[in-house]
């Protein structure tokens, strides 16, 4: 078994025993959080559905990221990252919610972070939504989005915990 296959049986594990549902909304690592998640058996007691957001366009329509957020700070930030974890809470009902935006590369577009920055945000119900920022730009594209996933679903896991 995976590392990530290893993570997400323990945070889907953490989120049944707490009773939380989680959500997603995920930009650079496309899908691959709820994929992971969702390879879990059982796993549709706790997650049971999320956002691939690739482009700003559906960051805005779907999860309500203001476009000015983006002009203002880069859809590459963790203003960005907490908008669209605030958007997929709220959209889903869910107790929990990650995301993640980020250039994974191999190039960058001009005025936009480098490649291997990627920011995480976790919203959860009734509390501040916690922002961290990754800086990996010695990793290529599929390593960098598997340690992405690693980091969310751990965050996931922590915040299932009690305290």
């Amino acid at each position: 078994m995976s590392t990530l296959q290893q993570q997400a049986q323990a945070t889907v594990e953490a989120l049944k025993k707490a009773r939380l549902v989680a959500t997603a909304a995920e930009s650079c690592t496309g899908g691959l959080i709820a994929a992971t998640l969702t390879g879990v058996p059982g796993a549709s007691g706790v997650f049971r559905y999320g956002w691939v957001t690739y482009c700003n366009e559906a960051k805005e329509q779907l999860l309500g990221v203001p476009a000015s957020l983006i002009e203002q700070f880069t859809v590459v930030s963790e203003p960005v990252a907490a908008a669209m974890a605030d958007g997929a809470l709220r959209a889903s009902g869910a107790d929990l919610a990650v995301a993640v935006t980020g250039n994974a590369g191999p190039t960058a577009a001009a005025g936009e972070p480098p490649v291997g920055t990627v920011c995480i945000a976790l919203a959860r119900r009734g509390a501040s939504t916690h922002t961290e920022t990754l800086l990996r730009p010695d990793l290529e594209r599929n390593p960098l989005r598997d340690l992405v996933c690693l980091r969310a679903l751990r965050l996931l896991q922590s915040a299932a915990l009690p305290c």
